[in-house]
């Protein structure tokens, strides 16, 4: 089924500055980012993977998948997922588009922050590229502000139920 591109975004402009109490806020165990991406994703998504260790879910702060909360389990969750929930691939940064998902590096070695694309340009690139994020809040912030070395898309292609 497709992922619901303009329900995410709507989830992430609405929660960008805030947080959804319906979440634990991991602002202060390692930092927020892919909490809250994981949570615009589901907006898009509607399905959870509830398989044990390597699936994407969230029921508590003590019952959730390390892909929930984790940059590099996200990131492996979706490029490998062949069950439930949404899946998707790396692409190049000019495929990006409204709903999808950049990653950061700042030492150029461990992806370490998770952002959410609001927007892009026409071809998308770091100058045209808007983005909302949790752990340094941030909403309608351009990608070319962040101080990183390297940066990986991830395109989510769609969800399976």
């Amino acid at each position: 089924m497709p992922y619901d591109r303009e329900a995410a975004v709507a989830y992430a402009r609405n929660w960008a500055l805030s947080r959804n109490p319906a979440y634990y806020d991991f602002e202060d165990l390692g930092g927020d980012c892919t909490n809250f991406a994981s949570q615009v994703l589901y907006a898009g998504s509607g399905v959870m993977n509830f398989t044990p260790d390597t699936g994407w879910y969230f029921i508590s702060v003590y019952d959730r998948a390390p892909a929930w909360t984790g940059v590099e389990f996200f990131a492996r969750f979706i490029v490998n997922n062949q069950g439930r929930g949404p899946y998707g691939r790396f692409l190049p940064l000019e495929n990006a588009v409204p709903g999808d998902f950049i990653q950061l590096s700042f030492d150029g070695v461990t992806f370490e922050h998770t952002l959410i694309v609001l927007e892009t340009g026409s071809p998308p690139s770091p100058d045209n590229i808007i983005i909302a994020a949790h752990t340094y809040d941030s909403l309608d912030r351009l990608l070319n502000t962040y101080d990183y070395m390297d940066l990986r898309l991830i395109h989510i292609d769609g969800v399976r139920n």
